[in-house]
């Protein structure tokens, strides 16, 4: 089977303007809330990138009518559900597949799938949702993939053994058509968790408390169509700043939501990064100190992912390049998964000057005058945006391979950093 990979030319400056695309997490929650109503749902702004692809091959499995009737805009109709069985291969591909348990519990009180795939960035337990759902009146076996099935789902208290994101919003989406009320208690309250309770209260369902961590659910009898516009991808719009601060450039980001880069901007001022707020934009100013400012009495600062409204862990890789950039020391200690900082070996090989701790803990001193190499993008989504923008920086030409993981995240890549001149070309190897 062909392949594809990234051909980029390093040392060029971008200048210009592009649109931030919507949020790729929320999107692949908001495609399976769709299941829960028997009428169409259009969504709007939705990345074109390839776990939505596969999201859509999913609910398209199981039945529904799927169309992307203009760019970025998709329309869902699943007026009848024809199996409780998605295609186990399509499951496989993406973690957010586990997102299909809550809304066919409550939909058609069953389902069967396998363990999902997604980025190897470690351990990703699914715990979480499991008792969680059981909580519901779920019934759960494991017999080399989830048999799962309720004769009717009921309202629960739920306090979740830890804050994620995929079982928040799995418990919500079996919540919403539950009989009576329900309370999640230790919430994940992300961007895009808020966005689907949105769309869902506009759908009918009835969500108190969104972006907080305790959410107060009335079960309905029965959920609407809508018509909902996603928003602005925060982890997209930080990768962008990040493009624009190691290749010396001025760059506006447009529609980019910036009241969800509060945490972003605090870290990345540690790096002496800055960037202005014009209204719905960001502004990228060329002018950047990037120096590494020390935690008080000199100390080096460490930066460590944190549960909403903390630093994303999505953001780990490319703010360890950014750093890389910056004149100083900085710590990243990434407690979450323990897969997420091998990705710095290839830094390492293009000359970045990092030491690996431990599988939790890089150090990074800056700045590293980085040089082109032939490099293989990490495992996950976020280091292979970082090894793009390594690339962007460094002297001479990269080749980035097994790029359809990037693909899965960030939508027409080169096409967007290409409008700003950056020199990269997607070729065919094999």
């Amino acid at each position: 089977m062909a392949r594809e990979q990234f051909v980029v030319e390093g040392g060029h400056a971008l200048k210009g303007e592009i649109k931030a695309s919507g949020n790729k997490n929320a999107a692949l929650a908001l495609l399976p809330a769709c299941l829960l109503t028997d009428q169409p749902v259009i969504l709007r702004n939705v990345p074109d990138i390839g776990d939505v692809h596969v999201m859509c091959d999913l609910l398209q499995s199981l039945g529904a009518q799927v169309e992307w009737i203009e760019p970025e805009t998709v329309r869902v109709h699943a007026e009848k559900i024809t199996t409780h069985r998605p295609d186990p291969e399509l499951a496989k591909k993406i973690r957010p597949s586990t997102l299909l348990a809550g809304p066919m519990l409550a939909r058609v009180g069953m389902l069967e799938i396998p363990a999902p795939g997604g980025d190897v960035i470690g351990r990703r337990r699914l715990d979480t949702h499991l008792l969680a759902l059981q909580a519901l009146g779920a019934t759960i076996d494991y017999q080399g993939k989830f048999i799962m099935n309720v004769e009717e789902l009921k309202g629960a208290k739920v306090l979740l053994d830890e804050a994620s994101v995929t079982a928040t919003e799995n418990t919500i989406l079996a919540m919403v058509l539950a009989k009576g009320t329900s309370i999640i208690r230790n919430a994940a309250s992300e961007p895009h968790v808020q966005q689907l309770c949105l769309m869902l209260n506009q759908m009918g369902a009835q969500i108190e408390g969104i972006g907080s961590n305790q959410l107060t659910i009335h079960g309905v009898a029965k959920l609407n169509g809508t018509d909902f516009r996603v928003g602005a991808d925060y982890l997209e719009v930080g990768s962008y700043i990040g493009a624009a601060v190691v290749t010396g450039s001025e760059l506006t980001i447009r529609e980019a939501d910036p009241e969800y880069l509060d945490m972003i901007a605090l870290v990345f001022q540690k790096f002496g990064v800055t960037w202005e707020t014009r209204g719905n934009d960001v502004f990228v100013p060329r002018q950047q100190s990037m120096l590494v400012q020390s935690d008080l009495g000199g100390k080096i600062p460490e930066i460590k992912p944190q549960i909403w409204p903390g630093f994303p862990t999505d953001m780990m890789s490319v703010a360890i390049l950014v750093a890389s950039q910056c004149s100083g020391a900085v710590l990243f200690h990434e407690w979450m998964f323990e897969g997420r900082l091998f990705f710095t070996d290839r830094l390492v090989q293009m000359g970045a000057k990092i030491v690996l701790c431990d599988p939790h803990r890089v150090l990074v001193q800056g700045p590293s005058r980085l040089r082109g190499d032939q490099v293989i993008s990490s495992p996950d989504i976020r280091a292979g945006m970082a090894m793009v923008l390594a690339a962007l920086s460094a002297r001479g030409t990269t080749v980035i391979r097994n790029i359809h993981q990037i693909d899965r995240g960030y939508a027409r890549l080169e096409e967007k950093l290409g409008s700003l001149g950056a020199k990269i070309t997607r070729t065919v190897v094999g």
